[in-house]
């Protein structure tokens, strides 16, 4: 009996028909993936990282200016001396000045291309974040799937009760044909199938309830057929493997690339630079015509002030490094410690499962007995449903365990992130 219990719970395929709809855990994990709303924030990272990029790649194409001014001042350049038959026009005090300006950097396109990383870098992060949000849905897909075989396992069990239920209630009309029985005796085990019934009602119910919330998580309609195919046993992979780990090296990256940017920052800028315009006075300052201009050649800047900022702004990522770091030793330390509780789960649940055959071995036994004896009326009805709750409650046991075994492991790998 018990065999043939372990059978329909881990072996589906055995149980299910072709029409019923199949669903395995790693189907629910993908499908949840793909409905959690969380998951279109991915591409808004990927199309805010290519805007960044592409706008910090502009910065080494030529840039073009365009300025103007009109001033009025209140005295303008003169000559000390006269000069005789010479008349000197004085410089009007009102002047204008209109000009473009094309600069095209020369040496700025390594710093582009740092900042370049940096975007990709923080895009990154912001990624890998998110992956650690998503990750999360495996466990509460875990908790319902899981949940649902549970239930799946307590009615198999609970039909098999209501089964001995009813050879004894066969039993028991035997005997009160015979004379050798009391009606009472069927009266307390017709009561006892009235709860059983009661009990499946309400595992159906939670059943139902459990598959409800696991629809909504995949987004896929789901009903009572639907049969969920038990996961295989896993062998526990002591590496952790998980997304936090992906994250936290993404941000240590991230302040690698500031770091070095910092540097680049104090380096001397030379760009070539073009500047066209017209305007009062030209570069003869000393006419009052209007006229048009040009002026190009190399410009040097190089902000020396960065280097009184550098060292702290240095100081700032690391300690930002430091505090990413401290976040990566206590993950890793509260991931252990799950882990050795998780492995001990495990370990017990083996040991119970080892001795549960045996235990339902002997309640059947003993049940098989009573049942003859109710029929002869050597015992009542109340002890022969002692006896035959006692069996189930090994069967529900065993059940129990076998779910939670393999919840342990698959728990544990998600700890592990394997």
């Amino acid at each position: 009996m018990a065999s043939a219990l372990l059978a329909l719970i881990l072996l589906p395929n055995l149980a299910f028909s072709q029409n019923e709809k199949q669903l395995s855990l790693e189907e629910c994990y993908e499908k949840a993936r793909d409905n959690y709303p969380l998951l279109r924030q991915m591409e808004l990272i990927e199309q805010t990282k290519n805007y960044s990029v592409e706008n910090i790649s502009k910065g080494n194409i030529p840039q073009f200016n365009i300025n103007g001014q009109a001033t009025y001042q209140s005295d303008v350049t003169g000559l000390p001396v006269d000069i005789p038959n010479i008349i000197i026009e004085p410089l009007a005090k009102d002047q204008y000045k209109i000009y473009g300006e094309i600069v095209q950097p020369l040496t700025d396109f390594g710093t582009n291309s740092h900042q370049q990383a940096i975007a990709e870098a923080n895009a990154e992060v912001e990624s890998k974040n998110l992956e650690v949000e998503l990750y999360q849905i495996k466990n509460r897909i875990n908790q319902l799937f899981f949940g649902i075989m549970l239930v799946d396992g307590q009615l198999l069990q609970t039909a098999l009760l209501k089964k001995d239920i009813q050879t004894g209630l066969d039993r028991a009309n035997a005997g009160i044909a015979n004379g050798i029985a009391l009606k009472s005796d069927a009266d307390q085990l017709k009561a006892e199938m009235l709860n059983a019934d009661q009990k499946t009602v309400e595992m159906e119910a939670n059943r139902k309830a459990f598959m409800d919330m696991l629809s909504i998580f995949i987004g896929e309609e789901l009903d009572e057929n639907t049969q969920l195919i038990p996961p295989a046993p896993r062998e526990l992979d002591d590496e952790i493997n998980r997304p936090e780990l992906a994250s936290f090296a993404a941000q240590k990256e991230s302040f690698v690339l500031q770091s070095e940017l910092v540097n680049k920052r104090n380096n001397p800028h030379f760009n070539l630079f073009f500047q066209g315009g017209y305007g009062r006075p030209g570069l003869n300052f000393l006419s009052n015509d209007f006229e048009f201009f040009y002026v190009t050649g190399l410009r040097l800047n190089w902000n020396i002030s960065n280097f009184y900022t550098s060292s702290r702004e240095k100081e700032i990522i690391q300690l930002n490094q430091n505090a990413v770091q401290l976040q990566e030793e206590t993950f890793l330390l509260n991931t252990n410690l799950a882990m050795t509780q998780q492995k001990q789960d495990v370990l017990k649940y083996l040991k119970l499962l080892q001795t549960d055959d045996e235990i339902i071995t002997l309640r059947e036994k003993v049940k098989t007995t009573a049942n003859n004896q109710l029929e002869y009326g050597s015992i009542t009805a109340n002890d022969y449903l002692m006896y035959v709750n006692a069996e189930d409650q090994a069967r529900q046991n065993q059940v129990l365990h076998r779910i939670q075994l393999l919840m342990a492991q698959y728990t544990y790998q998600l700890t592990t992130g394997n």
